[in-house]
């Protein structure tokens, strides 16, 4: 008769066999991700089982999926059409084409933005947006805190709904967990805004909802009477941050759009919120879209997730580059690529593009940080150039092409906005604005020190060791 001891030991061993089994057969996972699997479930048996259990796969149940992709093609008949004879042929048609194919709807044309000079006049002329709102505000925060800014956004939202405006408002369960179960969000409530808590799940039981607990709503979208939109990176938040002050002050980017883009954004929006409440919003989606502006610009917004094809966002980062021919600039906090996203920044620098990348010199996420230092000599070695933000987080996600061609938004360079996250971005192709763009990002590198080519390839032994590592299970993070 087997002991008891020896039976648990078999029963573990098999559990371990069944999940690397798994690991190596599960279909339509990248083999730089399946590798990287393997080498923590065999080198920490334990431990590596419980963490692939948990966040191995990006697990969502066949109902959940049903739900959200029902929502977005009912909603996807209002997208705003593209104007016969429209021009589509220029150097970037190729990176609108993929963004064309991500979001099934076409560019839009005549749009028009402004960019706010720090993230408080972005709020300020948020909140000045909402109290001018007439029809809806639909608002959608990965984090919203119950600070300086987030009051004001949250009281604007009040007034708003006390005089009749239909206020949609979604924060993540667990980006905007504190300000859920405040008095403010109350009351929202008590003043007649609709509130949606995205993606709630009992924390470690994400199956009792169908879908794994960290798929998270990293989206920041507001969209106001339909006609006005604000994508970006900024939460709603100060820029103090107070729940990582110590990283502060928070540098973000977020962009005011007005035309017919603020109705893809708000298809994006409205396609989530119809998901999760189960409020039909077509009705809401048939009025007249906004009207381009004769000296407008093309753009397209976009939403990502992990409903979306296997490396959509990674095509979508990759077209952007490939359509450079001078330059290109890139800021992300969290720089944990995959492959065919670092070979493209590599060929794009290899092929005689000015590159630069600006990374946080302290970044909040350690391990993030210390992933994206550890691909600093391979990016050197092709001819990039590195800079390190001094000032606080710089948390703005921004590429600028050519001071022509810029996408800003929500998604970093990590596997979480890559695989994982629910994101939104916005491409355009405007000179002014790009331009304004090209001036923020040249502040913020006023701001850096450059990473010396020689310091980055010239690594100790122990060094080398542990970053090459750190790139091997960059896939896990």
């Amino acid at each position: 008769m087997i002991e008891f001891r020896t039976a648990m030991w078999l029963i573990v061993a098999a559990l371990h066999l069944a999940v690397i089994v798994r690991a190596i057969l599960r279909e339509g996972r990248e083999s730089y991700a399946r590798a990287a699997w393997l080498l923590l479930l065999i080198a920490v048996p334990v431990v590596g089982v419980i963490l692939y259990l948990l966040f191995g796969e990006p697990w969502i149940s066949k109902g959940f999926r049903e739900r959200w992709r029902r929502a977005y093609e009912e909603l996807l008949p209002f997208a705003p059409r593209s104007p016969q004879g429209a021009d589509t042929t220029g150097f970037s048609a190729n990176p609108f084409r993929t963004f064309e194919a991500a979001s099934c709807w076409p560019i839009s044309f005549g749009n028009t933005a402004r960019l706010p000079r720090d993230s408080d006049t972005a709020i300020a002329m948020l909140v000045e947006d909402i109290d001018a709102a007439r029809q809806s505000v639909h608002l959608s925060f990965y984090i919203w805190l119950g600070d300086n800014n987030g009051a004001k956004v949250a009281e604007a939202v009040s007034r708003a709904a006390r005089r009749g405006v239909t206020c949609r408002i979604a924060a993540d369960a667990i980006g905007s967990r504190a300000l859920i179960h405040s008095e403010r969000w109350a009351a929202m409530r008590d003043a007649g805004a609709q509130l949606c808590s995205s993606l709630q799940a009992p924390l470690g039981l994400g199956f009792l909802v169908g879908h794994r607990t960290d798929l998270r709503n990293h989206r920041k979208i507001a969209v106001i009477d339909g006609r006005v939109t604000y994508c970006g990176s900024q939460n709603c938040a100060d820029p103090a941050f107070l729940v990582k002050r110590r990283f502060a002050p928070w540098v973000d980017i977020l962009v005011r759009y007005e035309g017919p883009v603020a109705r893809q954004a708000d298809i994006i929006f409205a396609s989530a919120w119809a998901a999760e409440t189960g409020e039909d919003l077509r009705p809401v989606m048939a009025a007249d879209p906004p009207q381009p502006s004769a000296d407008g610009f093309p753009a397209i917004a976009t939403g990502t997730g992990p409903l979306s094809p296997g490396g959509t966002m990674t095509d979508m980062f990759v077209a952007v580059l490939a359509a450079a021919r001078v330059s290109a600039t890139i800021t992300t906090p969290y720089f944990a690529p995959d492959p065919p996203l670092i070979s493209a920044i590599i060929a794009t620098a290899r092929r005689g593009v000015a590159v630069r990348i600006v990374f946080p010199r302290r970044n909040d996420n350690r391990i993030v940080g210390a992933i994206s230092r550890a691909y600093y000599p391979v990016l050197t070695k092709a001819g990039v150039r590195i800079f390190e933000y001094c000032d606080g987080l710089l948390h703005a996600k921004t590429i600028l092409v050519d001071d022509s061609l810029a996408l800003i938004g929500s998604s970093n360079m990590d596997r979480r906005s890559l695989d994982l996250n629910f994101e939104n971005n916005i491409l355009f192709e405007s000179a002014e604005l790009a331009g304004q763009v090209r001036d923020r990002q040249n502040r913020w590198l006023g701001n850096a020190i450059e990473i010396d080519r020689d310091d980055a390839t010239s690594r100790p032994i122990a060094r080398r060791f542990v970053d090459n590592l750190l790139t091997m299970i960059a896939p896990l993070f």
